[in-house]
């Protein structure tokens, strides 16, 4: 089964990639001048978004006179890893780390749980009042209690201090309720859920064996949203923890970029100004790699299903 499935979307593709040939070459001057014109904007933009990251990864790997100089263009200069072991000496980073690891594989648990039980509701023509309930979730897109208020509920709660407070302030996110029904309306037909509840399936057993299995390519795409968005976390843990040991890697690594910027003791020590500015440069780039690498090696993962997943769940509201 597995090799057919595999044979039929090798088929698919082969015969899409043919299908696109011939239009092509039935395309007239105008179609091919558009074409040479979208892939020369396609090709820019890549450019655009590439530079960045190739430059900022060979400058981690540079000396630190190299990036302070400016020398660094594609390749790395004088490499070295001067930058990573600075980085790496800080046992606050293994400690931020741990934290970050933990907020975003718990988060984001209890972000897809939520998620689901919130937008399968709402895909049910049945469910009576989903129009209301809708409505109300939306309002919250648009108006939102502000940030006193927020810190007040959180601090009546006993949340202070704790985990908690990077867990549920974040919970769900309507966008991707949003999102979800939307692909479970598009998707899951009422007749699956008739046949299903004939055969002596439930409720529950019909959303935990059938819907979440034929959604994959939408929960994979909620996923790295939410993922991605406990990882680069910061603002919820600098208002709400003090405790540095429950602190997530953003801190820490604004820390260690604030500690070694250049202050006015130093501006008379030219030496030392250029030592530690140079230091700092080095760090700032691979703090971005350290910080940024787990997430990259997630994403190849889930970007077969990316596409399909938000054009799906985007197409009708």
């Amino acid at each position: 089964m597995l090799n057919t499935n595999a044979d039929v979307q090798k088929q698919k593709k082969e015969e899409k990639r043919i299908h696109l040939r011939a239009k092509k070459n039935l395309a007239t001057g105008g179609d091919r001048l558009f074409y040479l014109f979208n892939d020369l904007i396609l090709f820019i933009s890549f450019i655009i978004v590439a530079y960045p990251i190739i430059y900022i990864f060979s400058a981690s790997f540079s000396s630190p006179s190299a990036v302070m100089s400016n020398r660094v263009f594609l390749l790395p200069v004088e490499p070295s890893l001067e930058g990573y072991k600075a980085v790496l000496r800080e046992t606050k980073v293994w400690v931020g780390y741990a934290n970050t690891v933990f907020y975003t594989i718990a988060g984001t648990l209890i972000n897809i749980t939520l998620t689901i039980l919130c937008a399968y509701p709402l895909s049910r023509k049945d469910f009576i009042g989903r129009n209301f309930f809708m409505f109300i979730i939306t309002f919250t897109m648009i108006f939102s209690g502000g940030m006193l208020p927020t810190y007040i509920v959180i601090k009546s709660l006993g949340m202070i201090n704790t985990r908690w407070a990077m867990l549920l302030p974040s919970a769900i996110s309507v966008y991707n309720v949003i999102i979800t029904r939307t692909y479970y309306q598009t998707n899951i037909s009422s007749e699956l859920l008739d046949v299903a509840l004939l055969d002596g399936c439930d409720n529950i057993r019909f959303l935990w064996k059938i819907v979440v299995p034929l959604s994959k390519p939408v929960t994979a795409v909620i996923v790295l949203f939410y993922a991605v968005a406990h990882w680069n976390a910061y603002f919820n843990a600098f208002i709400y923890l003090s405790n540095r040991q429950l602190f997530p890697l953003q801190l820490y690594l604004r820390e260690i970029l604030v500690q070694n910027q250049i202050t006015a003791d130093m501006i008379y020590d030219v030496e030392l100004a250029a030592a530690k500015q140079g230091l700092a440069d080095l760090l700032k780039y691979s703090l971005i790699i350290v910080a940024s690498l787990p997430i990259w090696c997630m994403y190849p993962f889930i970007q077969k299903h990316f596409v399909k997943g938000i054009m799906v769940g985007a197409i009708k509201g």
